[in-house]
């Protein structure tokens, strides 16, 4: 007997390993089941993040390509601006000119009619001889020249005050 409950005991503990192979076995296949379910989702997240990366990359240039036109779109423009800016200059300045000539002009209009004007003088003594009659124009000739010549003044007065308020527009505007 002694053989026989020692082969019988082999033959329990060989069956027994058996049974604990194929349980591990069994453990086993279902951990490389849900890794291969995994795999699958891991290929199909890499493929969209692949996808997701081109589109990006795609979106990345069409920004690219829309900054450079922007840039010499918005190049082009200061440049007609700075051109702009510099004409209106000049055309200030050569403005400015010609109120001053105007000014010149209505300054020297008024200052001609008072000229023309006999100058009345007090004698301090008795004139014993006799003085000669002052030149008098006639009064309907001197009014008009001193009217035209205040609404000529006025006129360029008026112009000096536009172009004022038209160089403090631009300077508010930036302020």
């Amino acid at each position: 007997m002694t053989d026989f409950a020692l082969g019988l005991a082999i033959e329990i503990v060989v069956a027994g390993l058996l049974v604990t192979t194929i349980v591990y076995c069994f453990i086993l296949n279902k951990r490389l089941t849900r890794l291969r379910a995994d795999e699958s989702v891991l290929r199909a997240t890499i493929g969209e993040l692949i996808t997701a990366t081109e589109i990006a990359e795609r979106a990345i240039r069409g920004l690219k390509v829309t900054a450079s036109d922007c840039e010499a779109s918005l190049g082009r423009r200061l440049m007609a601006a700075e051109t702009t800016c510099s004409e209106l200059d000049r055309r200030l300045v050569s403005g400015e000119e010609v109120l001053k000539r105007i000014s010149a002009i209505t300054q020297a209009a008024t200052a001609v009619p008072a000229r023309l004007e006999p100058r009345r003088e007090e004698p301090t003594a008795p004139a014993l001889a006799p003085q000669p009659a002052p030149v008098q124009e006639p009064a309907a000739s001197a009014a008009p020249v001193r009217d035209g010549a205040r609404t000529l003044q006025q006129a360029a007065a008026e112009a000096a005050e536009r172009l004022a308020a038209y160089r403090r527009s631009p300077r508010e505007a930036a302020a």
